[in-house]
């Protein structure tokens, strides 16, 4: 009888991983329950099936055996949790972005961008596994969307600037093949917004977003 390559506890966290990221059913945002919902899960399904992806292509078939090792374990949860920040920061200004062009005030748009944040933020606190440099990963999202120009009117791919940089950075790959990689990673999470993007503009109900929480 051949043995199990890993143990069911082993492929039990496997799947706990992947699932992590499934996104929630695609519901009108209307107010901020909604517009916090969206984002958080956008983020989270965009963040981790990158960072899993990235690995899973590395490890091949020892891509299971990095959840057995608890420093790479601890890496890949320290990654994780910073690649989401980032997916957050880029999400949220991309929203805000399209409220934007609804002619909504600046000053409307990095209110409603700000409590979104902090209810998002609420919920998260303050995991251990992210490590120290955690909070200031949330001081420099914060510092981005009070200090962001919204006139700019973007609805492109351009505000998806952090989320690319993160996943390169953060990602527990040796130096020497995250530079070889380093186009293809990058190129691989801005892909994967493209359908984040267009379900944003199919969502986003502006006028009653802020008509609600005016």
């Amino acid at each position: 009888m051949v043995k199990p390559a890993f143990s069911k506890q082993t492929w039990q966290m496997l799947g706990d991983y992947v699932g992590i990221g499934k996104q929630k059913k695609s519901d009108a945002i209307t107010d901020l329950d909604s517009l916090a919902s969206f984002i958080d899960s956008r983020a989270s399904h965009v963040a981790q099936t990158s960072l899993y992806g990235y690995l899973r292509t590395r490890a091949g078939t020892k891509y299971p055996q990095l959840f057995e090792n608890p420093d790479i374990l601890q890496s890949i949860n320290m990654a994780k949790w910073h690649i989401w920040m980032a997916c957050v920061s880029d999400l949220t200004v991309f929203i805000g972005q399209l409220a934007s062009q609804a002619s909504i005030q600046q000053d409307q748009i990095t209110a409603m961008m700000s409590s979104c944040l902090d209810k998002i933020l609420q919920q998260t606190g303050l995991p251990a596994e992210a490590g120290e440099d955690f909070q200031n990963s949330i001081d420099r999202l914060n510092q981005r969307v009070h200090s962001y120009d919204w006139s700019k009117q973007r609805d492109d791919d351009s505000v998806f600037s952090q989320s690319p940089e993160a996943l390169y950075y953060w990602s527990p790959i040796a130096a020497e093949l995250k530079e070889s990689d380093e186009e293809i990673v990058r190129n691989s999470i801005r892909f994967r917004w493209i359908d984040v993007r267009r379900h944003s503009r199919r969502l986003l109900n502006v006028e009653a977003l802020f008509r609600v929480n005016a």
